[in-house]
């Protein structure tokens, strides 16, 4: 676990060097398109645009989903630098990340599905006057990873996944995995699959994908914890992405960030012209297809997970930050909002590429920008 911290953190200052032009020493105006002025004036920076502080101070503490975990350490290390503000986020996974947020211990938190019904009421009790809300800050594919000793390129359908982790197909030279993969020696060994012990997006998105694209065969209601029977469980996604890594014949599904160091990333046959390869820009098309369901201030969005669409990643996922859209505590307000306005400006949304995973659509966070402004 230590080493796969220290890989992610490598890919993280890796992002960091190649964007060194935006690493800011002072804080300033941003220019988002919000129209909104203001904030502590600048020094010496080495970017031409600058991250507005809008004096914010002290610290944050923050925690949810793991699958944007390194997206959120190269924007810290930013925000950090250039307004002084300390963010602890903890990345204990969707499921926490919004129990915690409902309870009033936290600025804001991450989480990889949109806020339910129960929650958005949860939420009022802490939102003085207000409720939570959901801004999709982060896109991404979830990548289905494998480790499968001399199988370098593996393709997979639908149906065929949801047998695999339903426990229904257990061998690697199963005749339906066969069939995709023509012409590739697949070993006579049992498939290990691991799945989230944790309340976690990532597993309702994923399973979410399945009862879209193959409903015959994944009958599970979803939801944030696991529901089908076998399988192995690991905590957070650097746990399951940890586990396929050491296992031989192990497949599992987390964040594309987390394909590195033997873990290799299934193909999708999704019905289109060619399999599909988790990718931002795959991502990203998948995404623009999305729709904003969410109602007055609530921007949560609606995936096709049954895309067939050429070059379309289905599975993926839109992390959002939430907040409350009124009664935020008064003491990290100010911090809260510049965060949040630095993540979701060109600047910000400009690493993801780099980090493997995909900026929201601009129509979309533009919104996101405007809503930003009037969180109160």
């Amino acid at each position: 676990m230590k080493l796969q911290r220290m890989n992610r953190r490598a890919v993280a200052l890796g992002a960091l060097a190649a964007s060194s032009a935006l690493v800011l020493t002072a804080c300033g105006s941003d220019n988002t398109g919000s129209g909104s002025s203001g904030g502590s004036s600048a020094s010496a920076t080495t970017g031409a645009s600058k991250i507005k502080c809008d004096s914010a101070k002290g610290q944050l503490l923050s925690d949810g989903s793991s699958a944007q975990k390194n997206a959120i350490d190269a924007w810290v290390a930013q925000f950090s630098q250039a307004c002084g503000v300390q963010i602890n986020y903890k990345a204990g996974g969707s499921g926490a990340g919004v129990t915690s947020f409902t309870q009033g211990q936290l600025a804001f938190a991450g989480s990889d599905s949109a806020l339910k019904p129960e929650e958005v009421t949860a939420s009022k009790k802490v939102c003085s006057g207000g409720q939570g809300i959901d801004l999709p800050m982060v896109g991404g594919p979830i990548a289905v990873g494998y480790n499968l000793s001399g199988v370098d390129n593996l393709v997979l359908d639908a149906p065929t996944l949801a047998k695999i982790f339903d426990s229904k197909i257990t061998k690697w030279n199963d005749p339906a995995i066969a069939a995709l993969n023509k012409g590739v020696k697949l070993p006579d060994l049992k498939i290990q699959a691991f799945h989230r012990s944790d309340e976690s997006g990532t597993t309702d998105n994923f399973t979410k994908y399945l009862k879209a694209a193959t409903p015959s065969n994944w009958t599970y209601s979803g939801g944030k914890a696991w529901q089908a029977k076998g399988g192995q469980s690991a905590a957070q996604s650097s746990g399951v992405a940890a586990q396929v890594k050491q296992t031989n014949g192990a497949i599992g599904y987390f964040e594309l960030s987390y394909v590195a160091d033997g873990v290799k990333a299934v193909s999708i046959n999704t019905g289109a012209s060619a399999p599909v390869a988790p990718s931002s820009d795959s991502a990203t098309k998948a995404i623009a297809d999305a729709k904003v369901v969410g109602t007055g201030k609530d921007l949560s969005l609606k995936l096709n997970y049954a895309t067939k669409a050429d070059g379309a990643y289905p599975i993926t996922l839109v992390t959002y930050e939430i907040a409350c859209d009124k009664g935020n505590k008064a003491d990290t307000l100010t911090a809260t909002k510049a965060f949040l306005r630095y993540i979701a400006s060109e600047d910000g949304q400009g690493l993801l590429p780099n980090l493997k995973y995909a900026p929201i659509p601009a129509d979309i966070i533009a919104k996101v920008r405007t809503t930003i402004e009037g969180l109160s």
